[in-house]
């Protein structure tokens, strides 16, 4: 038999971490909306391979797929470094 102690400390665990907040993805589309901004006028050869479909291609300089996929890669890597340094939960 299972103790009701131990179901009560797994189900506040799963509850907690399962409930989300809206600060987390707002952090890392931030994050994302920067890094393509940045990274897309830094890469060596942005423009190499098709278009990426975006609104604003000036703005984001036109990239190809590839630098487009790795803009975001990159975005990815900052937010969540953003979001595990500062505890995103605890500032906000």
């Amino acid at each position: 038999m299972i103790n009701s102690n131990l179901l009560a400390v797994v189900e506040s665990a799963v509850t907690d971490t399962a409930l989300g907040n809206w600060q987390k993805p707002l952090v890392m589309f931030v994050c994302n909306i920067l890094a393509l901004l940045v990274l897309s006028r830094r890469i060596w050869y942005p423009h190499v391979g098709p278009k990426m479909p975006l609104p604003f291609p000036a703005l984001f300089n036109n990239v190809s797929v590839p630098a487009f996929l790795a803009c975001m890669s990159a975005g990815h890597l900052l937010g969540t470094i953003a979001i595990l340094t500062l505890g995103v939960d605890n500032y906000f």
